[in-house]
């Protein structure tokens, strides 16, 4: 589904699955490819919407948890996209890839990235890309914010009325409090989180984040 000029949004389809985000463009980019068992499925979604997984040449995750990660192998087999971590995803992958999805009584799908992501920053698909570490849900959490669009895809980190369990090995509730105080702040139209639906408009993004606040900070 298009969401602005060259963003896309593609759901959860089921168990242990994520959002998917895609920007169209050379290369295009896939946020969270979600679970290998809808690849098939997720591409294509992509094809309705005129988008070829072979367009897309970056592989990015807002955390390693199995139902945003474990596609990454598969849809980077479908597509030769580049599979591109942060350095703090990468100091955490045998914390939460291995140890925490064992810990789930499940066997975790592993995976080789193929370069870091340097300085926070990315620029692809014409788009300028910062990447903010945001810890709290796991260790390895990080934002993708499009300052210039105004749009945040945030994963677990915060969702319409909720927030992200912190219950999963690394997780922390105050960690996770400092990093949503840190993103309050940015200036955003459009939030994208990694499950259920997005919150469009800056002054529902800003009643979202009070509501977080004001509600949900006294039980984590």
């Amino acid at each position: 589904m298009k969401l602005t000029n060259n963003l896309y949004f593609y759901p959860e389809q089921g168990m242990l699955d994520a959002n998917t985000y895609v920007i169209k463009g050379s290369p295009g980019i896939i946020f969270d490819p979600g679970n290998a068992d809808y690849i098939a499925a997720r591409a294509a979604q992509m094809k309705i919407d005129g988008i070829d997984p072979k367009e897309i040449g970056i592989i990015l995750n807002t955390h390693l948890h199995i139902d945003h990660s474990s596609g990454n192998e598969a849809f980077k087999a479908l597509s030769g996209a580049k599979i591109i971590l942060h350095p703090v995803q990468k100091k955490n992958y045998q914390l939460v890839v291995v140890d925490g999805t064992k810990l789930l009584g499940t066997e975790p799908v592993e995976f080789k990235e193929d370069s870091l992501i340097k300085d926070n920053r990315l620029t692809a698909a014409g788009v300028e890309i910062e990447c903010i570490p945001c810890p709290g849900h796991s260790p390895d959490c990080v934002c993708f914010y499009l300052r210039k669009e105004k749009v945040l895809i945030c994963g677990d980190v915060i969702f319409e009325m909720n927030t992200g369990r912190v219950d999963l090995p690394g997780g922390n509730a105050d960690e996770l409090r400092k990093s949503i105080d840190a993103l309050s702040q940015l200036d955003v139209e459009l939030l994208l989180p990694g499950h259920m639906g997005g919150v469009a408009g800056a002054a529902n993004v800003k009643r979202n984040f009070a509501y977080i606040k004001e509600n949900i900070y006294p039980w984590l």
